[in-house]
């Protein structure tokens, strides 16, 4: 029976490969000649499994999978084409896998835990940061003896410099797990009164800074550095927050850091490798893509590249986490416009980074720390414009029918509608009556309309603020071990391939900081 089998198998192959070799009426066509190329690119492929330098993770706050798609059309569309062929930088990378973002005790992430989780190799509580599970949720004495150690505390004792930036708040979740340790990711400036077992968000980046962990950091927050009562120059139009009446920023100085705060004192930093930089852009969050000028304050590209000329001075390497931040803040506001143009503003950030590295010696990841709750109607003819209205699907025969027809698609109600919606947010259809109640219809809405900047996407249920989502995410990636990314992994996963590429075959975690315990913080 056995060599039956056997034989029967040799003969479907033999036929296989017959039919392979005859001319089908399809081959000459792009589609297919697209395919074969990449499948010889793929097999072409040899995993690089030497010890990286270099470790760059580009995180896009909030660009899921969704939201991810949504820019690609964006930037084709941008460009004059359809939009759903358009390749983004990080796509063009050769692995790839999905992360499940869920957080120990939430179905539906938070962006502290899930940052936390890439930076020290396991997942955490809600709205914590770089504390085990035996931490809680705003409990300052809960910390003393949880605190993690973290992936950039790491390769600092290796000699490696370490850099972060963002578009958000320097204070704010994501940036704040690449040197913080907190019970709550809101202390970005205060600790409740009696709390000694840390201290605030802000106060832990200069004290990092101070300790050589932190070399470059570059962001928004300026708020959170100085106390209330202090005023800075005129231009920089900054009211603190703090209540301790402290300088951050003089202390940051004062321990010979370089301070920027807009883009004539950014382009005047001196970058020499071994002088700390603080850049502060901003009183809080920086500029959305959408309303920056040069003028006002860097993009995220320009920040990446001067954190690489900066970092790349140090012949042991470096560690990079960049944030694109407010692709995030966009869709929690229910505002694709800016939602996509943040996304771009962030893929430009990730092709400086690939232009300015070597894949034989730097891991780049690419990913985001959650998705929300955007979803995308159908069904769109394509071309439809990806912050327009959803058009119908050209069903004339012959060339010339691959864009959509003129006339977009309707409801039930008899009313167009976009092609991406929230479920929920500002743009709810459903508006407050006097009686404390929700109804409502969808309006009559044009194109043009649609397409404004300030356009909130029609949603579903009503709410201030839109949420995030559970779905996963997807990573991107291309360098030294960048291989291991394949399949459906957990978020924490990140750090460990980091840790992999970083530190070789055989790496014991006890050795090498400790990561996978927590440790005291006289440790730190």
């Amino acid at each position: 029976m056995l060599k039956t089998l056997l034989l029967a198998s040799v003969a479907a192959l033999v036929s296989t490969a017959a039919i392979a070799q005859e001319s089908l009426p399809q081959e000459s066509s792009q589609w297919f000649t697209d395919a074969q190329a990449k499948i010889k690119e793929v097999m072409a492929r040899q995993p690089n499994t030497k010890r990286a330098k270099n470790v760059i993770l580009l995180i896009a706050d909030g660009n899921g999978v969704t939201t991810n798609y949504a820019t690609r059309l964006w930037m084709g569309q941008q460009e004059g084409g359809m939009g759903d062929d358009f390749v983004q930088p990080q796509e063009a990378f050769p692995y790839l896998a999905l992360a499940k973002t869920y957080n120990i005790n939430a179905q539906t992430p938070d962006s502290a835990p899930t940052a936390g989780s890439m930076n020290t190799g396991v997942k955490q509580l809600f709205n914590t940061i770089n504390v085990s599970d035996k931490a809680v949720f705003e409990d300052c004495a809960s910390v003393k003896g949880n605190e993690l150690e973290t992936f950039a505390e790491m390769v600092s004792k290796d000699g490696k410099s370490v850099g972060v930036l963002t578009t958000a708040r320097l204070t704010h979740a994501t940036p704040a797990a690449v040197y913080a340790k907190t019970a709550a990711r809101d202390w970005e400036d205060a600790v409740p009164e009696g709390c000694t077992a840390q201290k605030d968000i802000a106060a832990q980046l200069v004290d990092q800074m101070k300790a050589g962990v932190i070399d470059l950091a570059m962001g928004g927050g300026r708020r959170h550095f100085i106390d209330k009562s202090i005023t800075l120059s005129e231009e920089e139009n900054t009211k603190g927050k703090r209540t301790d009446g402290k300088n951050l920023i003089d202390e940051a100085k004062a321990a010979g850091a370089e301070y920027a705060w807009n883009t004539e004192t950014f382009k005047n930093l001196k970058l020499d490798g071994k002088t700390p930089v603080l850049g502060l852009f901003e009183d809080s969050h920086m500029k959305y893509e959408a309303d920056r000028t040069d003028e006002d304050e860097p993009s995220l590209a320009d920040m990446t590249k001067a954190a690489i000329e900066y970092l790349s001075k140090n012949d042991k390497g470096y560690y990079l986490e960049i944030e694109g931040g407010r692709v995030d803040h966009a869709n929690h506001d229910g505002n694709a416009y800016r939602a996509v143009t943040d996304g771009a503003a962030f893929s430009a950030a990730v092709a400086m980074a690939d232009e300015m590295t070597d894949d034989e010696d730097t891991l780049i990841i690419v990913t985001a720390d959650h998705e929300h709750s955007i979803a995308l109607n159908g069904y769109c003819g394509r071309g439809s414009p990806i912050l327009g209205l959803c058009y119908e699907v050209n069903t004339a025969t012959g060339e010339g029918n691959m864009k959509h027809a003129d006339t977009p698609n309707l409801g039930a109600d008899n009313k167009p509608y976009t092609v991406i919606g929230y479920l929920n947010g500002a743009g709810s259809v459903l508006k407050e009556q006097s009686d404390k109640s929700y109804s409502g219809s969808r309006p009559d809405l044009t194109d043009e309309e649609a397409q404004d900047k300030e356009y909130l996407q029609q949603a579903l249920v009503p709410m201030s603020s839109e949420t995030h989502s559970g779905v996963d995410v997807a990573i991107y990636a291309k360098g030294p071990w960048s291989h291991l990314f394949d399949g459906t992994v957990e978020q924490n996963y990140i750090f460990h391939v980091m840790n992999q590429a970083v530190h070789g075959d055989g790496m014991d975690a006890a050795e090498n900081g400790g990561a996978m315990e927590a440790t005291p913080a006289s440790a730190n």
